[in-house]
């Protein structure tokens, strides 16, 4: 079937099968939730604005995302009033919002249409610009003492494009103008409903930082934002850089990579704008809070911690939320092969926390509700000793997550994580898990902790053999390689798991170690030769995907929300 003159690379019976067994359905909170019925009048005014402002941002992201996602979405959405199978093919774009992406299992990213794929650069650079020439026409650029124009192309908020033989760059404020106006509107007339005083200075700041090219307002919104603590409405802009694959490789280009460090030019990837609106569960932030008070304690017992800067300031800016979710949108909906379960944001490289204005972790309750627990029981009596199976539950998985999000706060600063490149995601997801587990013994003990454990490994399993580009899964393969041969887990004859729970914290503290150092060594290098060395695929992982196989995956996601 065609669409717009592109035709759909998946049948019918084939979308059929993605839907019928591959998905798995995540149900955000209705209009019936207490908590939403619970809210005055104005705030429920306030808080349909911010739905509204979350789609809007929605169609910023799919912009960023591909050049044709927005023109795709809506010729489907129009085929689809009279066609099942666009209807179909509609489903999966909703899935993974956008024209492609990668569901987690499959080495190539899944194309709703035939020839249409994701791109290195997503929407973020010309789609026919390859690597080699971006790196020629820096190099040009440089030759040209044109730096100032260098430092605008790499940043983390600007869309490229070609200019005569060269590159420019467009701050999002200019090329997103009509959408941002109408996104700081939205923000406005919530601010207006809202007597939350603190979520009203929040909204104003963030709606004049859609509309001015000028650091200070970020810095002002985000400094606000992360100050929301007892809020009951949870709303969140979020500005990562995972999509993005072309600006880290000028980091690979030796002549390149020194230009830059002698320019003092900091090569950021871009930002994929994602939107959260929610409720905060004030029951569910109470536990997550109390993680909070030992996060100065960790801090100087961080291995080498002596040796470099903290990312954490002294006065432990960081405020911490469990949401239940009504929308996520943009970034938070691009479910290829996963969901964000919880984030801590700003990310290291924006301007309010290098200032020391703190930082903000919010949890995702409905997330981490969606576990399919007939699936996990057959896979631990495929592949876990059936004394470990009492030991592996959802409440656990969410006492490692806190942990994970309270990782990303400590160890060396910003300045020593960009300098690895293409490699800085994979190490920092990688250094938070084994914080995580590293210090989990300073809050829980006894038979709490050994759930712990056993939980974090049991999610180390997994379902296919990760790319570079997915950092989170590269994180686990190199965790469970770690611990299988420094003895603290192991398979018996019949390919059962066990675990030597008296070796968990020794083993993962020392494998913190050489993560720190290799954050600390500065080096691309360095970070490729550790994640080359602790990154391979062995017959184990292979015989565990097999077995995930065997009993069905679902990578697909879909989310089913009332508003």
């Amino acid at each position: 079937m065609e669409i717009d003159g592109f035709e759909l690379n998946l049948n019918e019976q084939e979308l059929d099968e993605i839907f019928e067994k591959q998905t798995r359905e995540i149900r955000f909170i209705t209009h019936n939730f207490p908590a939403y019925q619970a809210l005055p009048e104005k705030e429920k005014m306030a808080f349909a604005h911010l739905c509204r402002a979350a789609k809007i941002i929605n169609l910023v992201a799919l912009e960023q995302d591909h050049p044709l996602n927005i023109r795709l979405c809506a010729a489907l959405e129009k085929a689809a009033l009279n066609s099942t199978h666009a209807a179909k093919a509609l489903k999966l774009f909703q899935s993974l919002n956008g024209v492609a992406g990668l569901n987690g299992i499959d080495p190539e990213p899944v194309q709703i249409f035939k020839n249409v794929k994701l791109l290195k650069g997503r929407n973020f650079y010309p789609a026919d610009l390859s690597i080699l020439e971006f790196h020629e026409i820096l190099l040009e650029m440089a030759s040209k003492n044109k730096f100032d124009e260098m430092r605008r192309i790499l940043s983390a908020r600007t869309m490229v494009r070609r200019y005569q033989n060269e590159l420019k760059a467009i701050d999002y404020t200019a090329y997103f103008s009509k959408a941002f106006s109408d996104i700081a509107n939205e923000l406005e007339v919530a601010a207006h409903y809202t007597a939350d005083e603190l979520l009203k200075d929040y909204l104003g700041w963030q709606a004049q930082a859609f509309l001015q090219e000028n650091i200070e307002m970020d810095v002002l919104a985000d400094k606000h934002w992360a100050q929301m603590q007892q809020n009951a409405i949870e709303f969140t802009i979020s500005r990562e850089n995972y999509e993005d694959e072309m600006t880290a490789t000028v980091y690979d280009n030796p002549e390149l990579a020194r230009i830059l460090k002698d320019q003092g030019i900091e090569a950021v990837a871009k930002d994929t704008l994602g939107c959260r609106v929610g409720l905060n569960n004030f029951k569910g932030t109470a536990l997550i809070l109390e993680s909070k008070k030992n996060l100065l304690k960790l801090a100087a017992q961080m291995p080498l911690a002596q040796t470099y800067k903290q990312d954490i300031s002294l006065d432990v800016k960081q405020t911490m939320v469990d949401a239940d979710l009504a929308l996520l949108t943009g970034d938070y909906a691009m479910c290829r092969g996963g969901i964000t379960t919880a984030q801590n944001l700003p990310n290291g490289d924006k301007e309010s926390v290098k200032r020391g204005f703190g930082r903000r972790n919010v949890y995702h309750r409905q997330v981490r509700a969606a576990v399919d627990l007939e699936r996990q029981k057959k896979l631990l009596d495929m592949l876990v000793a059936p004394e470990l199976h009492a030991y592996v539950d959802t409440e656990s998985e969410h006492y490692f997550v806190i942990g994970h999000e309270n990782g990303h706060s400590l160890g060396p600063d910003n300045s020593y994580k960009d300098a690895l490149g293409a490699y800085r995601h994979i190490i920092e997801e990688h250094k938070a898990n084994t914080v995580s587990i590293a210090f989990m013994h300073e809050q829980h003990s006894g038979e709490t902790l050994k759930k712990i454990y056993a939980t974090w490994v049991f999610r180390l399993f997994l379902r296919a053999k990760p790319l570079l580009s997915q950092a989170h899964r590269m994180a686990d393969l190199i965790e469970f390689n770690y611990l299988l041969e420094n003895g603290a887990i192991f398979f018996d004859d019949n390919k059962k798991l066990h675990i030597r729970f008296e070796k968990i914290q020794p083993v993962a503290y020392g494998l913190l170690e050489e993560t720190i150092k290799v954050q600390l060594s500065r080096s691309v290098k360095t970070a490729e030769t550790f994640v080359n060395r602790w990154n391979t695929w062995r017959d184990t992982h292979e015989y565990i995907a097999q077995c995930q196989k065997k009993i069905g995956l679902k990578p697909y996601i879909r989310i089913i929300s009332d508003f």
